[in-house]
């Protein structure tokens, strides 16, 4: 009763905060057929803005941090953002009229991190007086690369493995039926009892099915590429996320924090402006959200079901591997709250355009909408004020 008593008062709490309110406000506005509009480049300046202060902010952290205390978190990091497009691979792929392609592209964008919802983390956690290790926001790159790169390989051994079957299948149709047992001395080929088999190292099968011996049909995944005769290349999908606007503003702000001085203008001109900023953002993120709404329904309504479950489920368990780094080398309150807030995110400025290059054949309403429709006012809403209740609940502040 001890424990349901001192989270519910401060989840309660959070949910009347500035963060979701403006969150809500513009989902409101948004469905009332407002014509309110904030200009793009206004946006993409507040991200900037928002992101190159937690970037400052983790960089001075770092410079001034024993780095033996990252490496475990930093490791946990790396690890949810593979696991995420795992459990989206072998959970929503397997849903009725989910395309397979589209799901592991929607785990992707899922496993990425939102820069907006690290923030609204960030301010939630110093709003309530919560202690975190400021270089905490430096786990941003280590989840969302290993996701988008896990993501697009794992998509493209899956379209090779397809290509391969079909060209499996339209061998086999084509091939002598086996009543009119032929015997080539070219191929050498022999053909007994419906089975054939080749000296020339073609691939043996049963008339009519796929392949059934071991030696037939790939194993691996660089079995499959040397079949097709492509080679999935991961300096590409990497150089395509750190040279998005979300990861290159962050990493800007980690590395002038690390090598120069700049806490005076970090605190007479990033900190005052943080909040206000971030209530803007808010707001345009719940008139987008309401928007994508539209285009989640033109795909199958598991993707929605995912939305909401996927942000919470990935939470708990970044929580728990939080709660492993806690006890284990002192990892803070506020820090396992922020590692799990990064995983319940979905990605909606850099991951978008990185999937949209390495998975073109992934439909964007699919992963897109999911994201921002639900997946975003999900982690915001729900997801910050339930870790940040639990671990106040479970480790105090």
């Amino acid at each position: 009763m001890d424990f349901l008593s001192s989270f519910l008062m401060p989840f309660l709490a959070q949910l009347q905060s500035p963060t979701l309110g403006f969150l809500i406000g513009g989902i409101v506005i948004a469905a009332l057929g407002s014509r309110l509009q904030i200009p793009d480049a206004i946006y993409k300046f507040i991200v900037f803005m928002l992101l190159i202060k937690v970037g400052l902010s983790g960089g001075i952290a770092i410079r001034n941090a024993n780095l033996a205390e990252m490496l475990l978190p930093a490791l946990f990091a790396v690890v949810m953002g593979i696991l995420i497009v795992f459990i989206g691979r072998y959970t929503l792929a397997k849903l009725p009229n989910v395309r397979t392609v589209d799901a592991i592209a929607t785990a992707g964008l899922f496993g990425a991190v939102s820069g907006s919802t690290l923030a609204a983390g960030i301010t939630v956690l110093e709003a309530q007086g919560i202690k975190y290790e400021a270089w905490a926001a430096a786990l941003y790159p280590f989840m969302d690369i290993p996701a988008l790169v896990t993501a697009i390989v794992v998509a493209s051994i899956y379209t090779s493995k397809r290509e391969y079957l079909s060209k499996q299948r339209r061998t086999t149709g084509a091939s002598p039926s086996a009543a009119s047992a032929s015997l080539s001395t070219a191929g050498a080929s022999f053909s007994t009892a419906g089975a054939s088999f080749s000296t020339t190292g073609e691939y043996p099968s049963t008339a009519g099915d796929y392949p059934s011996t071991a030696g037939d049909y790939p194993s691996t995944a660089g079995e499959y590429r040397s079949k097709q005769g492509k080679r999935v290349r991961i300096w590409p999908i990497v150089k395509e996320s750190l040279e998005g606007s979300a990861l290159s503003a962050l990493l800007l702000g980690l590395a002038l924090g690390l090598l120069t001085r700049p806490e005076s203008v970090f605190e007479s001109f990033y900190e005052p402006l943080f909040r206000g900023l971030l209530s803007i953002l808010m707001l345009v993120m719940g008139m987008e959200a309401w928007s994508r709404l539209g285009e989640l329904r033109k795909v199958a309504q598991w993707y929605a079901v995912y939305a909401v479950v996927a942000p919470l489920l990935h939470g708990f368990i970044a929580f728990g591997f939080g709660m492993i780094a806690h006890y284990a080398t002192g990892f803070s309150p506020g820090g396992v709250a922020l590692l799990a807030i990064i995983a319940a995110s979905s990605s909606d400025i850099s991951g978008p355009p990185t999937l949209r290059a390495g998975i073109p054949s992934a439909n964007p309403s699919a992963y897109i909408g999911a994201s921002t429709a639900i997946g975003t006012p999900v982690a915001i809403g729900l997801g910050i004020p339930l870790y940040v209740g639990i671990a106040q609940a479970l480790m105090g502040s």
